[in-house]
Formats: C-alpha cells, structure tokens, sequence
C-alpha cells in the first residue's frame, strides 16, 4: 500500500508527499461550550511517532499549506467511539476538549480506526507485563497488521495479581482496559477464586478502620469495574445475604460524591419487611430481601453507572426472585385463605388493614413474573376465593390509598383475564344496589375527585372493549347494565353543570321530560371523563347508544358542553358530535339534523372567531369529515342553516371546499330531475299501443256504417209521450253491481229528486268530460284519457241543443214546459222536454268520448244529473 508511515522521513518535517498513499481525507472537528461543533478544517490523517518521541500521535495536515491541524497522543485509555461508519470521536484528557474527525471515506475510516485498537492493544499489554517499549519496527509492522484480539495475552494471564492493596490499581486497570474476550477471563478468574470478595471484604474494613480514603476510592472503583463485567456466576456471590450488605457498605464512598452515603443504615433501619401473613420459609424471605436490595442498587447507587447489558441481567435475577416467591405462596394451601380473612375482618384497624391490602397489590404485581399459562392459573384461583369482592370493599373506603390499590388489582386481572371481572359483574350486578355493586362504584370512580378517574375510565373500558367473539356478548351484558342503571345519572351530571348554580333547573331539550336534576356541579376534569367515556360507548356499542339518543334527549344534553367557559369542554363536545357523525348511521344523523344539534357547535365555531386553537381545528375537521364523507343532507343543512354565519371564515380552505360540495349536490339534484322528467316521457313515447287499440285501428269502417250507428242511437234517445208529442229519452248507466239490489228490494222508496230542466240534464256529460284543449272544467283537474275505447263522433244530434243558442231556439218554437223526471221500471230517470227537431238547429262541434262498452250510448247516472251544476 506504498511507503509505510514513518520511513524516509527526514527530521524536522512531515513528508506531506510520500505519506499521501496511506494518509485519509478528514474534516477535524472540535465541540463548543455552546453545544455545536466547530469545523478546524480539512487535512490527511495518519498514525506515526513524533519528534524526538517514541509515543505514537494521530496527525492530521492542512491539505493546502501542509500545516498541523491535529496532533494527538494514542492511549490505552477507553475514551475512542467509532459512530457510524465515518466518524470517530474521543475526549482529549490533557485538553479537555471533544474531538471528531468526519472522514471522507468509510474504507479510510475503517484503516484508521483498526490501527489505533492494534495500539491501544498493545499498550496495554504493556502495561500489564510491565515491559518495555518495543523497537520502532515493531510499532511500525502494528500499524499496517489487520486488527487481532489479544488472545496471546489471554493465554499468558493465568492468574492475578495478588489482592493487596497496592496491587488494586493494577487489577483495575486489567478489568478497565482490556477487550470483550478479555473480560470473561478476567471474571472467570475472579468467580473461580473463593478468597477474591472475602479480601476485598477485609481490605475495605481495614482502610475504613485506618480511614484511609484513596484506599477506600480505589475499592470502589474496583467493585463498580466487577459489577460491570456483567458475569452470573459473579453476581451469584456479591448479591448473596455473605456478602451483599459489605459490598453496598464499599458502594457508599463514591469518589465523585464528597459526602459518604449512608445506604446500609438505610436497609437495615427503614428498609423493612412487613409481613400482612407470617412467612415461615426461610428462602422465600431471602429472595425478597435480595430482590429489594438489587433494586436499591441499581436504582439508587448505581444509576448513573450501569450499562443497559449489566441492567438486563440485574431485571432478569429479580424476574427470577419474584417468580420463585409467587410460585411458593401460591402453593400454599393457607396462605391466601389467612390472608383473604384479615382483609374481611371488621376488628382490625385501619393502620393494621394496610399492610394486606398493599401485600396483595404487590403480590399480583409480582405475579407478571411467572408463565403466562401460571397467572392465569393465579387469576382464577384469587377471583374463586372471592378477591372481587375485597375489592369492592377496598373501592368503598374512604382513604384514596386503599381505592388506588385496588383500581391497580382490578386493571392487573383485566390484563392477564378480562372475562373473569366481566362474569363477576354481570352474576352480582342485579341483586346489588348501585351503592354497592362493583360497576356502581366503577362508575362512581369517574365522577368522583380523588386524582385517580383515569383509572376507573381505563377499568370501564376494557369491560366494555371486546374483540373476540366469546366476549361480545359479555361486553354487551356490561353495557346494557350501564345503559340501564348509570347512563341516564352521566348525562344529568352533564346537564347541571352546564347550567349556572342559581337556576332552578331542571332537564332541558326538545323531549322535555320536566325530571328534576340535582344542583351539582362537576369538575371540568370529571365532565371531560364522562365525555370521553360516552364517545367510547358511542364507538364500541353504536347500537345501544342509538336506541338511547333516539328516546332521549341526551345527545342535546351532551351538547351543552358547549355552553361552558372551558374550550378543552366544548372541543369535546365537537368530538363527540363527530363519533356520533362517525358512526354513519342515517338514523342518527336525520335525528341531527331534525333536531338542529349542530347549532351550538356552529355558534361556538363563529364565536371562537379567528382563533387558531384546538376548536377551530376539530370543527373544521368535522365539516371536512361530512365532505369528504359525502353526507348529503348533513351538508345541505348546515350551508342552508348556518351560511350566513360561515360565510365570513370563507377564507379557510375547509369552508370553501364545504361550499362547494354543497354546489355539487345541488346541480347533481337539478340534472338528475330534468334526466328524470326527459326520462319519462321518452319512455311515454316508446310505448306502444295495446291489442285493443291495434285491433280498433285495423278493423275497416267506412262513413255509411258510422251514419246508420249514429241515427240507431239518434233513434233510441227519442220517446213519444201520452200526448203525442216527441221527445228525448236519455237512459241511465247501466245497473251497476253493488251491494244493495234496490229492484228487488220492494220497500225501497228512492228520495224525491228535484225536476230537471232539460238543458241541464244535457249540460252534464260536457260538465263532466275534458274538451279538446285539455283545460280545467268546473273547476276539475281533468284526468288523462285512457287510450282504449275512445271513439270520435262528428255529429251526434242528442247534444245539438247544448251548443245552439238558446234565443235561436226561442225564436224558432214555442217555449217549452219544464222538463219532468219520473222513475222508469228499471229505476233510471226518463228524462222528458221538447224536441229537439228546429230547423234553426245547428249540430256541436266534433268532440271526444269515452265509452264504456261498445253500444256509445249516452249514459247519465239520475243522483249526479240532479246534483250536478248546469
């Protein structure tokens, strides 16, 4: 790889030229006091001994003037960090200073940063053989070597040294300097020597005794550097009852504290094991004591000091103890039951009840520890010896300890098993009033204030939160039970805080139940739980929480936040109106907007202005939920209901693209209904005539056979009187089928009728019939004609008096008597008045009739020629 570093250099000087080939590019870097790093500039690195030196520098040179931007002696001191792949940093000890060189090439980095460990390798054997430097060929060789671990030396250190109190520097520098390898054989040597702790044990009395101070600051470090290695086999003796309290005892003269600690006074004198049931096992109390002592040191003393390595295998020890603990008690046949009995007792104090409660909270915590097939083995176990029902009991007190104790068991058995609870509940919750049964009390922890309502919220949700299909319908029994029994009083809670203190109020909305509600006044903190805890409901159980919204009016109660002075309330008022939206059920939302809940949310959005917050942002999240959605009638509603009061925030995105989804809808509506109407009628002109009228259309008729039906018809509307006078008989429909036959029924006397002129009885088939233009008559809406039957007659004499005029007819005749009705033998009205043979008369216009069988006869019925207008 070219001329190696260090030969042919002349005195004096660097030779910039022929160390080029194994010099790296790098930028050198150097960390202020304000926390950012300064850039030195940009040069080659390399490795090579200084003037006049036999000590080994790292160096870089200016690229551009080949002056000396860094001059660095290498130590056997831990202090080099390789980040990433390009970066190696170190903190100068003679300087003071944090140094980096950022390389260019992570090849160049990687060269450099292996020859730097070959030297602090070998260092370090140094120190530890006691040698003497080796020859500057040797150095130079270790330069250009690949990287190896210091097996050779592993294989000579044998043994070491003797514990002495002058040999504790050398020893600690042999555990602080060598490598990963290298430190498993120091600890195995230091777990295979039986007399290793008990001389450190004895040299620590003998300094404390002497107060010898450096004596006791180098065992210190001594025992920190053991503790690190990290080896079971050590930690197996120094945690030990032997050794443990000397060892916490060498802990307490940290030489970075100037004040020495008093940490085993601490353990022995406040750091007790109270015992709620006597304990006879003598190892189980051990593995307590060991277990709260390990957390003492690694939470305590050495905090600041142990790897997340070393951290791992003091949890896993302590995972060990409490499994060990929980597996024997759990075991035992009278403990839970002696146990379970003084927390029932009456005759006990409250100091003396404590002590069990916090034994059995601790106790399930521990649980955790054993196999997950084991806790929940435990579970079923406690919940069968009635551990819900001490809960209950612990849930009632009034001392907030007692009750966080038992939120904490009761959230512990819905980790490991929620059905137990769920079933211990739904068996209980009937035959128990609401004061006293455990869910009454769960929901009572949520409008209480004692600090720990999100610990009862947490409870009632995973009651209420079930995934699996063996706990559907475990959950909906819980929520019917809420619904039933606690629903209606949240909602009151709700209510009467919404409103001021001096009004006598009662509930309020648009049902109106005219309840009084008692004057209380929650906390926003419990109204933003209740509210919180129904938008939960309103996600898990649409459909119960629909039914009730629909009979109530709760959701208009809930809304009522909005009347609040706290913007965290109304927010939450909005986020329940988007769940509710959410749910996209149509009920719900025509319930919304029926009854025009949006209103106080809108008149909050306009009255929070220009505001940027938390409300501006979840309204108009909701609005653009309802656009995007594509929820048509919730966005015609609110542009129809509350434009005028948007309009001004037109200038936000949101309610600009609300309002054109507004527009859309309202074209899609005018398209689709001219679609519609074109629809229609082209599908009118599509369709085709039927038989009868292809049949009517195709038979052939000439104007002979049409004239000899006419004057037929002519000649039966025409009667002679007794008189011997002609005049026009016009008969009746045809006797319909109805219910009553008044022919046979011989009693029957038809009502007198009154007379009927003659004008008048012919008058009516034209009141009765639409003309030709299809206009109103009469004040009728004229019904489409059918298309069958219709016949168009040209000329029928019958009606030739309806449309002459009546002074022509005057003029022409005599005037004639009133025309007379009488009741034939078929029950129809004959019709009698002067004939109508003038010569004077003019025949009607052509006109369209619909007949009703083929005979087009002219039919009128008696009751609608008397009742019916001229």
């Amino acid at each position: 790889m070219g001329e190696k570093p260090g030969r042919g250099r002349k005195d004096g000087a660097w030779q910039g030229k022929a160390l080029r080939t194994t010099m790296k590019r790098v930028k050198v870097y150097r960390l202020e006091d304000n926390g950012k790093w300064d850039d030195q500039g940009t040069g080659h690195v390399t490795i090579d001994y200084i003037e006049g030196s036999r000590e080994l520098v790292l160096a870089v040179v200016d690229e551009e003037d080949n002056d000396t931007l860094l001059l660095h002696n290498i130590t056997p001191d831990d202090i080099y960090r390789k980040q990433e792949e390009t970066i190696i940093s170190w903190r100068d000890p003679e300087k003071a200073l944090e140094l980096a060189l950022s390389f260019q090439e992570a090849e160049g980095c990687s060269y450099i940063w292996e020859n730097m460990c070959n030297i602090r390798e070998d260092l370090q054997s140094k120190i530890l053989r006691c040698e003497f430097v080796k020859p500057v060929g040797f150095c130079l060789a270790v330069l250009t070597r690949p990287y190896k671990s210091l097996s050779s030396v592993n294989a000579e250190l044998k043994e070491l040294p003797p514990l002495e109190l002058s040999s504790l520097s050398v020893i600690l520098k042999t555990i602080l300097q060598c490598g990963m390898k290298e430190k498993m054989r120091v600890a195995d040597l230091i777990s295979k020597d039986r007399d290793f702790f008990p001389k450190i044990v004895n040299l620590f009395k003998t300094c404390k005794d002497i107060g010898d101070m450096d004596g006791l600051h180098i065992i210190f470090r001594l025992v920190k550097a053991i503790i690190l290695l990290n080896s079971s086999a050590i930690f197996d003796k120094i945690l030990s009852d032997d050794f443990i309290l000397d060892i916490i005892g060498v802990l307490e003269y940290d030489p970075e504290v100037h004040i020495v600690q008093s940490h085993r006074a601490f353990l022995k004198d406040h750091a007790v094991l109270k015992k709620a049931i006597p304990i006879k096992n003598d190892s189980v109390v051990s593995k307590i004591h060991q277990t709260y002592r390990i957390h003492y040191i690694k939470d305590v003393i050495l905090l600041k000091v142990l790897d997340d390595a070393t951290l791992k295998s003091l949890n896993t020890i302590i995972h060990a103890n409490n499994a060990f603990v929980v597996s024997f008690l759990k075991e035992d046949p009278y403990f839970i039951q002696d146990l379970f009995e003084k927390m029932r007792s009456s005759n006990i104090s409250a100091g003396s009840k404590s002590e069990p409660v916090f034994f059995l909270r601790e106790f399930c915590t521990v649980s955790k520890s054993l196999q997950p097939a084991q806790q929940i083995q435990l579970s079923r176990d406690l919940a069968d010896r009635g551990l819900f029902d001490i809960v209950s009991d612990m849930l009632r007190s009034q001392d907030k300890v007692f009750v966080s104790a038992g939120t904490d068991i009761l959230l512990h058995f819905l980790n490991q098993d929620p059905n137990l609870l769920r079933s211990y509940i739904a068996n209980h919750e009937e035959n128990s009033g609401e004061d006293i049964s455990l869910l009454g009390l769960l929901v009572k922890g949520i409008v209480t204030d004692f600090g720990g309502e999100m610990q009862f919220l947490e409870i009632l949700r995973s009651l209420l939160d079930g995934y699996s299909t063996d706990t559907v319908t475990q959950c909906r029994a819980i929520m019917e039970l809420i619904d039933k029994k606690y629903f209606d009083k949240l909602i009151d809670i709700i209510e009467s805080s919404c409103l001021p203190k001096s009004i006598d109020r009662s509930t309020f909305g648009s049902v109106g139940v005219g309840t009084r509600v008692e004057e209380y006044s929650a906390k926003p903190e419990i109204l933003l739980h209740i509210c919180e805890f129904l938008c939960f409901c309103v996600l898990h159980h649409p459909y119960k929480m629909k039914v009730n919204f629909l009979k109530s009016n709760s959701m208009e109660k809930i809304l009522s936040l909005t009347h609040r002075r706290e913007r965290f309330l109304v927010v939450a008022a909005v986020r329940f109106m988007r769940t509710v939206i959410g749910t996209n059920d149509e009920l719900l939302i025509s319930h919304v907007i029926k009854l025009k809940m949006l209103k106080p949310i809108v008149e909050a959005f306009v009255e929070n202005g220009s505001r940027d917050n938390l409300l501006q942002s979840t309204t108009l999240e909701l609005l653009e939920y309802i656009r995007k959605e594509n929820k048509k009638s919730l966005v015609l509603y609110v542009v129809d209901s509350f434009w005028n009061q948007l309009v001004k925030f037109g200038h936000l995105e949101s309610i600009q693209a609300f309002r054109l989804k507004y527009q859309e809808f309202v074209d899609r509506a005018e398209t689709e209904e001219t679609t519609s109407v074109g629809h229609m009628r082209k599908k009118a002109e599509e369709r085709g005539l039927d038989k009868e009228e292809e049949d009517y259309f195709n038979t052939d008729s000439n104007e002979e056979d049409f004239s000899a039906q006419t004057t037929q018809a002519q000649q039966h509307c025409m009667v002679k009187p007794g008189d011997g006078s002609e005049t026009h008989h016009i008969p009746a429909r045809p006797k319909s089928g109805g219910l009553v036959d008044h022919d046979g029924d011989k009693d029957y006397n038809p009502p007198p009728k009154r007379p009927v002129e003659a004008d008048e009885a012919l008058n009516i088939p034209m009141a009765r019939h639409s003309s030709l233009d299809g206009k109103v008559t009469d004040g009728n809406v004229p019904k489409k004609p059918k298309l069958e039957g219709t016949i168009r007659f040209s000329k029928i004499n019958v009606l030739a008096n309806v449309a002459g005029k009546h002074s022509d007819l005057e003029d022409a005749q005599p005037p004639l008597s009133p025309a007379s009705s009488t009741i034939n033998s078929d029950g129809n009205v004959d019709v009698r008045e002067a004939s109508p043979g003038s010569p004077n008369q003019q025949p009607p216009e052509s006109f369209d009739y619909i007949a009703g069988d083929s005979s087009s006869e002219m039919v009128v019925d008696a009751a609608e020629a008397a009742d019916s207008d001229p």
